[in-house]
């Protein structure tokens, strides 16, 4: 196994410069630019805007950029090297001078916790709606297979289909429309996350397409456990309905529901790029947002990076959880 994890390890560092290449490409190719450049938007005069431009080496070739944002370039003003990417460096933010990119997702406010960071935000609130999901998901599924073709079951695959087809950002306006502008219970603009009350709204928006999944997907999983031999031979021995369940059904059932809880925690916590917009919830998914409308290279660049890194680690550790789950399963050297 230590072989194949190695192996699997290297293997992230050709994706990664893939990724860094296609956002790169894609990146450049959009209209305008860190200090735009349409008459009509300038927000810097032309002296100003080629000497930024020269600061931070966007006046070279469009393969030197990319070559300077993985190995690394000697600054042509400075005259300083900076290592690049290989070096785990994001780069500097082309919006708030001074700042790199790591400083703005990685570190908190004066006086605060990593937490409090953006990333903190983001990862407290995907972690949360991925519980959520797991807390209520796998029991609708578990119950709704139990009962099949009964009321029980046709409530909760209503549930779970309107959970998949209701877009995330429509179920968002309505909350925000019943508890926010109508019942009053929360405020719509919110100033101070550290009320956990404040939180509820976002994460059940969040996590809500994912719960709905992950009880149709264990309910259909648990169909298939059911019928198979070993759960018909257990039965015959006299073994208790919970013994069944839990000890010979449960276990293999969660297979395939351990398939997509790894790679969904890594698009919770990076992809709720409108939910946090919505809610205005100082996370990774608004800044992304924000340097996109900006043309934050760099911002753009590294956000989109770090996601690719955490759906590659949560595959990763999906594998890892296999061999616990089924001992069948063995991970090649």
């Amino acid at each position: 196994m230590v072989t194949y994890l190695i192996r699997r390890l290297f293997w992230l560092i050709p994706v990664l410069i893939t990724v860094s290449a296609v956002t790169f490409i894609v990146m450049r190719s959009a209209p305008g630019g860190p200090w735009d450049t349409d008459p009509e938007r300038r927000q810097v005069d032309a002296a100003t805007e080629k000497s930024l431009s020269a600061y931070y080496g966007l006046d070279k070739p469009m393969w030197r950029q990319f070559y300077a944002y993985i190995i690394g370039d000697t600054n042509s003003q400075t005259k300083e090297y900076v290592c690049g990417l290989i070096c785990g460096n994001l780069g500097p933010s082309y919006r708030q001078r001074g700042r790199t990119v790591q400083d703005i997702l990685f570190s908190p406010p004066e006086d605060k916790t990593f937490w409090q960071s953006r990333f903190g935000y983001s990862l407290r609130l995907g972690g949360m709606a991925l519980l959520m999901a797991i807390m209520v998901g796998i029991p609708i599924g578990i119950i709704a297979a139990l009962k099949q073709n009964t009321i029980v079951d046709y409530v909760a695959l209503f549930f779970a289909t309107s959970g998949i087809s209701v877009p995330s950002f429509v179920l968002a306006i309505f909350l925000i429309f019943i508890f926010a502008s109508r019942l009053h219970l929360v405020d719509i603009v919110v100033d101070d996350w550290t009320q956990i009350k404040y939180w509820f709204m976002p994460m059940a928006v969040l996590g809500f397409g994912t719960l709905a999944y992950t009880a149709r997907l264990t309910r259909s999983a648990m169909l298939e456990v059911m019928r198979q031999d070993y759960v018909r031979t257990a039965r015959a021995k006299g073994l208790a309905e919970r013994a069944v369940v839990f000890i010979h059904m449960l276990k293999n059932a969660l297979i395939p529901v351990i398939t997509i809880l790894g790679p969904a925690l890594a698009g919770l916590v990076t992809g709720s790029f409108i939910i946090e917009t919505m809610f205005s919830f100082p996370g990774m998914g608004r800044a992304y947002v924000q340097s996109i409308f900006q043309r934050d290279y760099s911002m753009i660049m590294g956000t989109t990076l770090i996601y690719a890194l955490l759906v590659a680690v949560a595959n990763l550790s999906v594998d890892i959880i296999y061999v616990f789950l089924d001992p069948r399963i063995r991970l090649e050297d």
